[in-house]
């Protein structure tokens, strides 16, 4: 057990996806593990169907990790609903996702399936909100060691395989540790002199 060792509340670490096959909801789950292995961080599992109920809890998030498969290049139907949803449900109250942390994953059928595209997509989603996108914690390189096969594991998180699932486990660590570790004092703007915080993770 990891411990984040700020002395205040705990880190809700939002985690919402889409499923069709279960696929993405394994790596949500794996994501969700984690987040539950920082003590101080608390996970909530949004699946897109369930959003309508839980944008409250979404806005107290101080992270959002999102999930989707990779069909014909890009995010699912289902998911781009839920983006498209944001602009009503979160933009048009006054970008309440701004500054939060935000991080992908995705999957598809074979080795290729443009799942690249996907994470750049999820990437503008979160720019478009005004949040700060966090990069996988692994080195250049490892992705190959691990199994996952491309380089664009840097952008975010690929998967294919039941042992790279469980390398997803560590996605859910950094935005809880960041988030945390940069959580900005009590009538703040953002940073502890009342400036926006832009940190890389």
């Amino acid at each position: 057990m990891h411990t984040l060792g700020t002395g205040g509340g705990r880190t809700l670490i939002a985690i919402v996806y889409h499923s069709a096959y279960g696929h993405t909801r394994r790596q949500a789950e794996a994501v969700r593990s984690g987040v539950q292995d920082i003590d101080g961080a608390e996970a909530l599992l949004v699946p897109v169907e369930n959003v309508e109920q839980n944008w409250d809890r979404l806005m107290d998030a101080e992270a959002l990790i999102f999930g989707t498969p990779t069909y014909m290049g890009a995010a699912s139907a289902a998911f781009n609903a839920f983006q498209e949803a944001t602009s009503r449900a979160v933009m048009s109250k006054g970008y309440r996702w701004k500054d939060k942390l935000a991080a992908g994953f995705t999957n598809s059928g074979t080795h290729a399936g443009d799942k690249l595209s996907t994470l750049i997509q999820l990437a503008l989603f979160a720019a478009q909100h005004g949040m700060h996108w966090g990069q996988s914690r692994s080195a250049p390189g490892e992705q190959l060691r691990i199994g996952i096969g491309s380089r664009s594991e840097q952008a975010g998180v690929l998967a294919r395989s039941r042992r790279t699932v469980e390398h997803r486990r560590g996605r859910g660590h950094r935005p809880a540790r960041f988030r945390s570790r940069n959580r900005p004092p009590p009538g703040t703007a953002g940073g502890k002199d009342g400036t926006s915080v832009c940190t890389r993770p």
